[in-house]
């Protein structure tokens, strides 16, 4: 099983929830298959990663993907955008063209709010599924197309079959492999890491000090219903990082950019001593995994710049992106990439090869961004809890507990 960190970091997908997980799992067991999938969800829950994963984890990834949005495509050319036309089939078809079925032939394509489609054209998708042959706008010729299919809606279809909206047979035909991908309000413990993420994002983009949720602030955050789920949360987090002059919100601010309708719609968690700790110790080690791919990459370029003979490697200077979020590791290439094995690496100068480190223990990891951080401060435990996003209590206790001496 591929493992499911690196996944979102590849993806940018944030957040360490039960439903979240075992929805990304079934993406990549379902991938190796040439099944049909169906993606149910609300709005706003992310339901576009999961065609990408599939497609990237399948036999098809060197071939095209493709996606449609269905809803925003004019009930009038939605046929001849999916399977193409003929020159002159209708007025302004003044060359033949080919659709996105076509297009994808071999690779996977994707139809985002597939709920959408015209009944007409949902009886044209029902022979591709079941045939693999379909017919351009104003041809009687078939064509065959090999393309697997993932769909994806955030309608009930259960009651749009019943109002006659939505075929029965294409309905079976689709969600061979459902996949639900849960609401923010089913996913509480990445509610607060979400939301950090988009503060972050401001402040770094804006140029000014990221903005922090009281404990007051932050349970009302993780109780409320979010029928927006993530684009609700990232606009409500965009739009107090820029009104509020406060950095530090508490509840009553928070209040004020909430949806009354949502709050007490669900029940307020209080953490405990031990679930704050582990919440603590998780987001310490993604910040040190963070700061890891960072000194790598940074490392990689000066040693590219003294393979190249550049006499004197450049030393990057501190950014932004030093106060960058815990927990959230940017998003990188989807490109498929090989790394060779030890015994086929080809030697770096003289006989230099890399070789493997010794891992780190948690205890290490941990100590390591405490030390790290106290030196940044210049010993001020105040302002190193506050880099790596933790309570000056919680501070103190780690120090004595890893047996660190005040820097």
């Amino acid at each position: 099983m591929t493992d499911l960190f690196s996944i979102k970091q590849r993806y940018g997908i944030i957040g360490n929830s039960e439903p979240l997980n075992r929805a990304i799992e079934m993406a990549v067991k379902v991938a190796a298959t040439d099944l049909t999938v169906l993606i149910t969800g609300e709005s706003g829950v992310g339901k576009e990663f999961f065609p990408q994963i599939i497609h990237n984890h399948s036999a098809r990834k060197f071939g095209k993907y493709v996606a449609v949005n269905c809803g925003a495509i004019p009930e009038g050319t939605i046929d001849s955008e999916l399977f193409g036309h003929e020159k002159g089939a209708f007025t302004g078809a003044v060359e033949s063209r080919k659709g996105y079925f076509e297009e994808a032939d071999g690779g996977t394509i994707f139809l985002d709010e597939v709920a959408e489609l015209p009944l007409s054209t949902q009886v044209r998708l029902l022979r591709v599924l079941q045939t693999g042959e379909f017919l351009r706008v104003g041809s009687s010729k078939p064509l065959k197309s090999n393309v697997r299919v993932v769909a994806a809606t955030n309608i009930d279809l259960s009651k749009a079959i019943a109002e006659g909206r939505f075929r029965e047979d294409l309905y079976f035909r689709l969600a061979t492999v459902p996949i639900t991908v849960p609401p923010l309000r089913q996913r509480k413990e990445d509610i607060h890491l979400l939301f950090r993420k988009f503060a972050s994002d401001v402040s770094v983009s804006c140029k000014m000090p990221a903005i922090s949720l009281n404990e007051g602030a932050r349970r009302l955050l993780e109780s409320y219903y979010w029928k927006g789920n993530i684009r609700q949360l990232k606009n409500v987090a965009e739009q107090i990082s820029v009104l509020e002059s406060e950095r530090i919100i508490t509840e009553t601010i928070l209040r004020k950019y909430l949806p009354t309708e949502g709050i007490g719609s669900a029940p307020v968690v209080v953490n405990e001593r031990h679930s704050e700790e582990f919440s603590d110790e998780r987001e310490l080690l993604y910040k040190v995994l963070f700061d890891m791919k960072r000194d790598i990459s940074d490392v990689k370029r000066m040693l590219m710049e003294v393979m190249s003979g550049s006499s004197q490697p450049s030393y990057p200077e501190p950014t932004a992106v030093d106060n960058h979020v815990a927990g959230y590791l940017p998003p990188v290439s989807v490109t498929p990439t090989y790394t060779p094995s030890r015994e086929t690496q080809e030697p770096i100068g003289e006989d230099v090869y890399y070789e493997p480190v010794k891992p780190l223990s948690k205890e290490d990891m941990q100590r390591e961004a405490i030390i790290k951080a106290l030196r940044h401060s210049g010993g001020k435990r105040k302002e190193a809890a506050k880099e790596l996003f933790m309570s000056e209590r919680t501070l103190y206790r780690k120090i004595k507990d890893l047996g660190i001496d005040e820097i």
